[in-house]
């Protein structure tokens, strides 16, 4: 008995000795991490040797064997310009016959230039500058719901136009060893002001209401980013999640009616903020 339980006791010390030294993969193993070969492979980039593979500790989470590969390196810059169009014409579409007269045109467009700089690979961080126009004109709306519900409305319009600049931080995550695919998120904070104005027919006469605003936003878009040359890459974001603090005041035929400070936040898709653009590495 005395000799099972000293053979067990250097079977113990072995296994202990062992594992104190053991490879550098299953050391991986231990943090959280399945080691790949894949992992240890690299490329060059200008002047640098670097992992294919960018190093990630996995914090406890389940490994799910994904891997972000190397999709920008960094120390480069970049030039973008994004821009989104949406618009609708009640003449394409096909309505409700309680809609007698339906006449409305509404359209929105924005441009969004912007330079960042990565300072991690597949990182960057950067400034960009946002022009937004909103116009929608009802010319008539003619709804007839039987005696007790029926109405015209007729010559409204709404225009607006904003202005703002701000920072984002977009992370890149790369899909395949070509480095032409890749997912990112950007986290975007700006300032802006802007204007609007409504026009509508009341009492027999034309009210004009001006609004400006100034605004704090800070918006969350995911994204895709595709290289299309070496230098050149083509980019679809989509506005998903956002906050904002808003202060507006509001002026009609000249006299001032008031202001109001307003905040909010929006989680949703929005079909009027996708933006398609056009980005220059260098």
């Amino acid at each position: 008995m005395k000799r099972i339980l000293l053979l067990a006791a250097v079977a113990l010390c072995a296994m202990a000795a062992g594992a104190a030294e053991a490879p550098d993969s299953l050391k991986r193993i231990v943090k959280g991490r399945v080691h790949h070969p894949e992992m240890d492979e690299k490329v060059i980039v200008g002047n640098d040797t670097v992992n294919l593979v960018l190093p990630e500790r996995n914090f406890g989470r389940y490994d799910r064997g994904l891997f972000n590969y190397l999709f920008i390196p960094k120390k480069q810059w970049a030039f973008g310009l994004m821009a989104s169009y949406g618009e609708f014409d009640a003449k394409d579409v096909q309505v409700l016959q309680a809609l007698k007269d339906f006449d409305f045109d509404g359209k929105q467009y924005a441009i969004r230039p912007s330079v960042s700089y990565f300072f991690r690979h597949n990182q960057c961080i950067g400034v960009k500058f946002d022009y937004t126009r909103q116009e929608a004109d009802l010319g008539r709306l003619a709804v007839n719901l039987g005696e007790d519900l029926s109405f015209d409305i007729h010559d409204i319009s709404y225009y607006s136009s904003k202005y703002s600049m701000g920072v984002f931080y977009r992370n890149y995550v790369g899909l395949g060893r070509s480095k032409r695919f890749a997912i990112f998120n950007e986290a975007a904070l700006s300032f802006g002001s802007g204007s609007s104005r409504f026009k509508r027919p009341y009492d027999g006469k034309l009210r004009d209401t001006r609004t400006d605003l100034t605004e704090v936003a800070l918006n969350f878009s995911p994204g895709l980013c595709m290289f299309i040359m070496d230098y050149l890459s083509f980019n679809v974001s989509f506005g998903v999640f956002g906050v904002h603090l808003r202060n507006e005041k509001q002026i009609t035929d000249g006299v001032e009616e008031g202001s109001r400070f307003s905040s909010g936040a929006d989680f949703k898709f929005n079909l009027f903020n996708i933006n398609f653009g056009i980005g220059v590495h260098i």
